[in-house]
């Protein structure tokens, strides 16, 4: 098993969110300065705008990106398993999501309660992806809830993941007024 899939099966983003799958395609994560490396820690202050993503691969191959949060509303309740984030498809090799065709726009994280993990998952695309041809359920086009990456996978033939990364979140103490 390489060492670029360990980080994922511990923190159960595989088995929860994904297959196991061999990361054949670089992606490079940042939200403002700070790099997304699996299980860190980002407050959902700096993930207010989408992360900066850096998509290796060659122009002429084109990628999908989906962001869930599998852990919604809460990690030890997660009953509107996966809240769909962001979900871009035909994004060329080499370039980022600005790149592609946004199916559902980027959400913030907004964890209500405890920790939750942020995933990341990019396939790599057999052919181009009519936005017309995506079907999500009307709950998830509606609230994003009950979004499945495998599901939506094998529904648009893109085959297992070429890479992820997940972060952490939970929410920020609110500030205390000085009186």
């Amino acid at each position: 098993m390489s060492s670029n899939v360990d980080p994922l099966v511990v923190g159960r983003v595989i088995g929860e969110v994904v297959d196991l799958f061999v990361p054949i395609t670089e992606m490079d994560v940042n939200f403002g300065a700070k790099h997304v490396n699996n299980g860190c820690d980002i407050k959902p202050s700096m993930a207010a705008d989408p992360p900066s993503i850096h998509i290796g691969g060659r122009p002429s191959h084109l990628f999908t990106l989906v962001m869930t949060d599998p852990d919604a509303p809460s990690p030890s309740e997660p009953s509107l398993r996966e809240c769909l984030h962001w979900l871009v498809v035909n994004i060329p090799g080499g370039t980022d999501p600005t790149q592609g065709e946004e199916v559902m726009p980027y959400m913030r994280p907004k964890p209500p309660l405890g920790i939750h993990r942020y995933v990341l998952v990019l396939f790599q695309q057999k052919v181009r992806v009519p936005i017309a041809s995506i079907e999500l359920s009307p709950e998830t086009v509606e609230t994003r809830a009950h979004f499945n990456t495998r599901d939506f996978a094998d529904r648009h033939d893109l085959g297992m993941p070429v890479a992820a990364v997940y972060f952490n979140s939970q929410k920020e103490p609110m500030n205390r007024r000085r009186h």
